[in-house]
């Protein structure tokens, strides 16, 4: 049963695939060439699916770190007898630094073994498993390495020693001493392409140099946040970038798929693919933690991906897939045990057909913010965001699936019917840039008619707060936003009355807030039975509230606590455990860096705004 602690992984990034590894210097999940590919080792979901750990053979202790601004890790064992540095990285292509980071990359995992001092003898366990597990590949020695032939998989290991081959997995022993290095890759491709290669180790070294280049080229120019928490703010920057598509702009939610937001539950979900609403999000935050020069590609993307399919006759479709693609039919890996047993394991994503309204408000709102990134849109992208406006205008009536996707009923949910009314906000700032005056007229009419219905069926006297749902009195932490869109002043007193509703009645024993609540380990929303734990996002979405008010070190309280749960080196889950204090959920997760990074910057402008001692 696969059971490696999702706080124990590392991030890995070329910005077309992901890899995650375990402190013991395993790959436990790797997919090629996309986000939402195949697994190639997805231990991290069974035993059986395949991995590649790079090890000690003797006794040791390890310690771990990013390489200065990258996404390239850095795991330092320590024996009796000597040292051993494994540095690995997925390989950028030539050419990658600063705006060109992720172009044209050679599809490569590339691992980095030193001895600084000592000698230490290092076992190499490989154990390729194509298409989530389900191939056995056949392995063959070749000059310098092992290949691999199964299914539509080539993969070729760069592996500069003797390697034992039997059952689909490949061992190897290597002998370190003081100042020795060596390279292992792994390339794939597919058939009917360029064979992957045995790398030479000179060209293996210049693209380690390169890659830890490239990163730091890209974070020189683009991370220049100098307010609180400048560090973690700077580190979810990159891992936001990190889990961009580069060839299309497109942003995932995670990197994985199925990692529960409860142990043995079924709340398991594929993450890998383009949601409006994280990656408009995503958008939001790289304005604060790093430059967006990718706001055109991500505008593009979305322009493409939604093309013909938007408008008060056609709803937006909320998710993608990284390469454009509408049809993310979900289907289960029956094969599969599951991290921890949490079955069933999904691939797809039955939520991308799904009416989700607060989508238009979440995709405007972005490009008002990086209105001066978009000031030369084009003619296809004025006419997708003018749609998106008047299907904001033309829907805000109808009862959706809501921020959270419930798989049951539809509502009238109180956080998409104000993200509609911030679609229309934006739209009728942006009008001019936008060629679409002619229209403001009618936005603001629609603007003015949600505003009202929300103020007047969204509260709730029973409940003293804004709800849920119209005529509900259960609470809703996505009502945190109200402040933060703008749709109220952060010291209106319904708002006031919603954050203090929030924090006392929607938080657990450590002060982290649920996405609302559940009753005996069934969701009242969808009915999906198992327990989930306290949100993130939805945490530092309280902070951010309490900054706005004025309240900075309550705001400061409630960001550390979120920012406890970072692990040791800087990523973040969904959920965390109410229970155990672990991390659960898909990882790394945009949706808590992006609420990190936007509750640090509302906290150091609140503090910014604070009179000084003796000001007039």
């Amino acid at each position: 049963m696969s059971a490696t602690p999702i706080a124990d992984l590392a991030f890995l990034s070329d910005r077309h695939s992901c890899a995650l590894v375990d402190r013991a210097g395993s790959v436990e999940w790797l997919c090629f060439p996309r986000f939402d590919g195949p697994s190639v080792f997805g231990r991290l979901l069974d035993d059986d699916a395949g991995h590649w750990q790079v090890r000690p053979e003797a006794e040791w202790t390890s310690t771990r770190r990013y390489v200065g601004r990258s996404l390239a890790l850095e795991t330092s064992f320590t024996t009796a007898g000597g040292v051993l540095l494994l540095t690995d990285a997925m390989g950028l292509g030539p050419d990658n630094g600063g705006h060109r980071l992720g172009r044209d990359v050679p599809h490569l995992l590339v691992r980095r073994l030193a001895c600084p001092s000592g000698q230490i003898d290092v076992l190499v366990d490989y154990r390729p498993r194509p298409e989530y597990g389900l191939i056995v590949p056949l392995l063959s020695a070749v000059d310098g390495g092992v290949a691999a032939r199964g299914g539509a998989d080539w993969l070729v290991l760069t592996l500069p020693a003797d390697a034992e081959l039997a059952d689909g997995r490949a061992r190897a022993r290597l002998h370190l001493r003081a100042g020795d290095v060596i390279h292992l890759a792994l390339q794939r491709t597919t058939l009917g392409d360029r064979p992957a290669h045995v790398w030479a180790q000179p060209d293996l070294g210049d693209l380690m140099d390169s890659t830890l280049a490239a990163w730091e080229s890209w974070s020189e120019l683009h991370q220049s946040y100098e307010g609180a928490w400048r560090e973690l703010v700077h580190h979810s920057g990159r891992v936001l970038h990190g889990l961009s598509y580069q060839p299309s702009g497109a942003i995932v939610a995670a990197g994985t798929t199925s990692l529960p937001e409860g142990v043995g539950g079924e709340r398991n979900w594929d993450y890998r693919y383009a949601w409006v609403r994280d990656a408009s999000f995503t958008m939001l935050a790289l304005w604060v933690a790093a430059c967006p020069d990718e706001a055109a590609d991500f505008f593009a993307f979305m322009t493409t991906a939604g093309a013909g399919a938007v408008g008060p006759e056609h709803p937006l479709q909320i998710m993608f897939g990284v390469g454009g693609e509408h049809d993310l039919t979900e289907r289960t890996v029956p094969h599969l045990r599951g991290w921890r047993d949490s079955r069933p394991v999904r691939v797809g994503n039955g939520a991308w057909n799904q009416r989700q309204l607060d989508v238009y408000g979440e995709l405007l709102a972005s490009a008002a913010r990086l209105a001066d990134e978009l000031r030369a849109m084009d003619e296809e992208t004025r006419t997708f965001l003018v749609a998106c406006a008047d299907a904001a205008a033309a829907r805000w009536r109808e009862p959706d699936q809501g921020i959270w996707e419930v798989r049951g009923p539809p509502r009238h949910f109180v956080y998409s019917k104000v993200m509609c009314w911030v679609a229309l906000d934006r739209a009728i700032g942006l009008a001019p840039q936008l060629h679409a005056e002619d229209r403001v007229a009618s936005w603001t009419k629609a603007r003015e008619e949600v505003a009202a219905t929300v103020l007047a069926e969204g509260w709730s006297d029973r409940a003293g707060a804004f709800t849920q749902s119209f005529g509900s009195s259960a609470l809703d932490a996505s009502n945190l936003v109200l402040p933060i869109v703008g749709f109220l002043p952060a010291d209106d007193p319904r708002v006031i009355a919603t954050v203090e509703a929030i924090a006392d009645r929607l938080t657990d024993d450590r002060g982290l807030v649920y996405r609302y609540r559940t009753d005996d380990g069934v969701d009242a929303v969808d009915g999906l039975a198992g327990k989930e734990g306290t949100f993130l996002l939805c945490t530092f979405w309280l902070a951010q509230a309490l900054a706005l008010a004025g309240e900075v070190e309550r705001a400061r309280e409630v960001f550390a606590r979120a920012a406890a749960f970072v692990s040791d080196i800087g990523l973040l889950a969904e959920e965390v455990d109410p229970d155990t204090g672990e991390l659960m959920g898909n990882f790394p997760q945009a949706f808590s860096h992006i609420g990190l990074v936007n509750a640090a910057w509302a906290i150091d402008q609140a503090e910014r705004a604070r009179p000084t001692a003796g000001a007039t």
